[in-house]
């Protein structure tokens, strides 16, 4: 992650269903959807302002790290969530156990 994100906070907007990183006035988010302790994120989306900055990158980062801290098990349902964790197969350990592990990129 970007060090100029580090210090951004990640709003978990219940409301929407949203997990949400705000950078230069523009939002990025996860959509999600929850079941007790399982998470399915569903979709990713970060406006054509934020694009190539690593953004998306960086909200897929926190986003895991929320998930770990508080005890989520996750259904990565999102082909950026999915590409993210064949590329940092240490974060697989999140995976549901309906969730058969992938294998990293060769």
């Amino acid at each position: 992650m970007k060090e100029e994100y580090k210090a951004l906070p990640l709003v978990k907007n219940e409301a929407i269903h949203h997990f949400e990183l705000t950078v230069e006035g523009h939002t990025a988010f996860i959509d999600y959807k929850e079941s007790g302790t399982k998470i399915w994120l569903i979709h990713t989306e970060s406006p054509a302002e934020l694009e190539g900055k690593g953004v998306a990158t960086a909200l897929i980062e926190k986003t895991l790290v929320y998930l770990e801290e508080h005890h989520y098990t996750l259904v990565p349902l999102c082909p950026l969530v999915h590409a993210y964790l064949k590329r940092h197969p240490e974060w697989q350990r999140l995976l549901d156990p309906s969730v058969k592990p992938f294998n990293p990129p060769l």
